[in-house]
């Protein structure tokens, strides 16, 4: 999953960036209201983390031109002020959730994962496709009841193809999902993560779509 951090403090973003990465999100960190709101218009992202008190152009005021602009995908707010009145503001801006700092990496992961799902309409954290399971609390992989183990890569593109599941996804997107801006994409790395998921999942699951991309294919009923 691929994830807009938009926090100034170069503490705590360095922190935050750390150990998101850790749980298996692509981070890309801005550290300016303005460009994080450029970033949402240009780029694709599947959750952001919003800092309201950013300099110039405030977290808040990127918030509602975002939400202005019809993009829906899930915002976590952080905020120093502890006021009720300063997250209800946020909340109404359009934000999905918040958090006052300091806090605690666990509950921003859980908070996290909690927006995503319900932005996607499950209740529960796993994703099920006939006999795959995928548990992205637990970021366990389970083949007909068989735990089967992931890479770190891996599991961001099962998890992406299998919330995807049925849509045609480019590969350009994919690559974007494995690593953001930070590049270091060879010519060859998003085949090899492909091939080795078909073995896992099954050779018919994902399908290529030629000049194009690939798709996580529904079972046959």
């Amino acid at each position: 999953m691929r994830l807009l951090l938009i926090e100034d403090d170069e503490m705590l973003g360095k922190a935050v960036r750390a150990g998101l990465k850790q749980d298996g999100y692509t981070v890309d960190w801005l550290t300016e209201g303005e460009a994080g709101l450029q970033a949402l218009q240009s780029d694709e992202f599947d959750v952001v983390v919003l800092d309201i008190g950013l300099p110039g152009m405030s977290g808040i005021e990127v918030l509602q031109r975002l939400r202005r602009q019809k993009k829906t995908l899930p915002v976590m707010i952080l905020t120093a002020y502890d006021a009720v009145s300063d997250r209800i503001t946020g909340l109404d801006a359009g934000a999905d959730d918040y958090l006052i700092k300091p806090f605690d990496l666990d509950e921003l992961l859980a908070r996290l994962r909690a927006i995503t799902r319900r932005n996607e309409g499950r209740a529960q954290s796993q994703i099920e496709l006939g006999g795959v399971s995928l548990d992205t609390a637990a970021h366990r992989l389970e083949i007909n009841g068989e735990e089967t183990p992931l890479s770190k890569k891996e599991y961001q593109l099962l998890e992406y193809l299998l919330r995807h599941t049925g849509e045609v996804i480019p590969r350009d997107r994919l690559e974007s999902i494995l690593y953001g801006w930070e590049g270091g994409v060879e010519s060859n790395s998003l085949e090899v993560y492909i091939h080795n998921l078909r073995k896992k999942v099954g050779a018919d699951t994902i399908k290529t779509i030629r000049g194009v991309g690939y798709r996580m294919e529904r079972p046959v009923e």
